[in-house]
């Protein structure tokens, strides 16, 4: 009789240890298939640029205040020939500028949306974050008569909501592989320097045309020069994606800003 307690003992104690090995097992499972889901580049992620072997380069700009920066870029992109670029405007800005909206739409250039108001996306909630991009979407409509499907948030801030709503809005988070860093002013042979040494097929690249950049217009006819002597030819955001692969972040990085170059 003690025989038979002492076997089952054993056999107790081995399907406790297999059902621990088990549900450890299930345990490690559900924790990579959580890391790949995370990690997988079927959830909406946002472009810093896209890999091409054509010399391709999509100059944007963003624009959320003032009226003094805007033309001068404007005119030399007209001067230069350069038909195809991006703007990404603020929506309170588009409506007090109408005018210089329908400029950049006769223009050819190609119009993205900024968002409404201009602050950090993560640090609201998801009915916030959907009202100030159905919001931006409503004025830009107004304003050009188009639906953008492209975004680039204030300050470059996203995390995974962020990303999610945007992408059920219909939207595309551009960010930016080249950053010019001309709203820091640093002067006009650092911003030629930043874009044109960092430059390569497929890039996107940052610059500004708001009153808080006071040397771009000054930088930007050499930078337009000195990339098509190394053989670029200039694209929209839009054109560059049409490439096969794109260039993106994991949405779990939730980043606030790409780190400073």
């Amino acid at each position: 009789m003690n025989y038979f307690y002492v076997v089952n003992g054993k056999k107790i104690k081995q399907v406790f240890i297999i059902a621990v090995a088990i549900i450890f097992a299930i345990g490690i499972i559900y924790s990579e298939r959580d890391q790949v889901t995370v990690f997988s580049q079927s959830e909406p992620a946002a472009i810093y640029s896209v890999q091409t072997e054509k010399k391709w380069i999509a100059l944007t700009f963003d624009i959320s205040w003032g009226d003094k920066r805007t033309e001068p870029i404007l005119k030399i992109l007209e001067d230069k020939g350069v038909k195809n670029a991006t703007f990404f405007l603020s929506s309170p800005w588009s409506k007090d500028h109408p005018e210089m909206v329908q400029r950049i739409v006769k223009g050819g250039w190609e119009v993205g949306s900024h968002g409404h108001k201009h602050v950090n996306y993560s640090s609201l909630n998801d009915d916030e974050i959907r009202t100030q991009i159905k919001t931006a979407n409503q004025i830009l409509n107004q304003v050009t008569g188009k639906n953008p499907n492209l975004i680039r948030l204030p300050n470059g801030d996203f995390d995974k909501r962020v990303l999610r709503i945007a992408h059920e809005l219909n939207y595309t988070v551009i960010q930016w592989d080249t950053d010019s860093m001309d709203w820091m002013n640093k002067g006009v042979d650092n911003i030629i320097n930043r874009v044109v040494s960092k430059a390569h097929p497929g890039d996107i690249v940052l610059m500004h045309a708001s009153d808080s950049v006071k040397q771009t217009h000054e930088a930007l006819p050499v930078i337009i020069d000195q990339l098509r002597a190394k053989g670029y030819e200039f694209v929209t955001v839009s054109e560059l994606m049409k490439q096969t692969e794109v260039r993106n972040k994991p949405p779990v990085e939730d980043q606030a800003m790409k780190q400073l170059q």
